[in-house]
């Protein structure tokens, strides 16, 4: 298969030039806080020492929204972008509708 390849490029040089592909990549969102919105409140009256540490901010998670990109190119640009409905999956007939 591969010798086969190298004969056809050797005989056709613009063969490499005619091949069109295609990547996907998962783009999550995230969540942030506002500095507002994370602020720790405490009661003037709590019973609880207080402690010799701040409280910590928790990391920023991903949230339960991704988006799919699917990119399609040849050796000079991108042909063709497009952002898949979340409410679709990607397999073969999703290629063969779209």
């Amino acid at each position: 298969m591969r010798l086969e390849l190298l004969q056809r490029i050797e005989n056709e040089p613009d063969l490499l030039n005619s091949i069109i592909t295609c990547d996907e990549a998962w783009i999550f969102t995230y969540d942030q806080e506002t500095k507002q919105q994370s602020m720790h409140w405490k009661s003037t009256s709590s019973s609880r020492p207080p402690t010799p540490f701040p409280p910590q901010k928790t990391v920023v998670s991903l949230s339960m929204f991704k988006d799919m990109l699917i990119v399609f190119f040849d050796i000079q640009r991108i042909v063709l972008a497009g952002w898949v409905p979340s409410s679709l999956t990607v397999n073969q007939q999703y290629y063969i509708e779209s």
